[in-house]
């Protein structure tokens, strides 16, 4: 018998415990590293109905499409704050401009 937590299952109970203590603020770090679909799901739903604030890092293209509204990135020569979805960041040219001139060796 095994008493070691899966990783999603780790992440329900993490989910579970943020919504019982009624948390305002989540920071999550790449939370869908190594999940199943299911588990992923329910991170991605749990995140949507979540009332509070969330700041997270993620490499997971639909995951920041779907739970992203506000996108905050940290460049070498300074921080790009835009409200929008992540497709709409990526593809709007204002930010493509700031992101070649943030992002450009002095």
């Amino acid at each position: 018998m095994s008493n070691v937590l899966s990783g999603g299952e780790k992440v329900r109970c993490m989910l579970s415990r943020m919504m019982m203590q009624r948390a305002n603020v989540v920071i999550l770090d790449e939370p869908t590293n190594h999940l199943d679909l299911e588990s992923i799901t329910a991170i991605n739903n749990s995140l949507v109905k979540f009332k509070g604030t969330v700041l997270l890092t993620t490499h997971d293209h639909a995951f920041a499409q779907s739970v992203g509204n506000r996108i905050i990135e940290l460049t070498p020569n300074g921080v790009i704050d835009r409200h929008m979805t992540f497709d709409e960041y990526m593809s709007d040219e204002k930010v493509k401009a700031l992101r070649q001139k943030c992002t450009a060796k002095e």
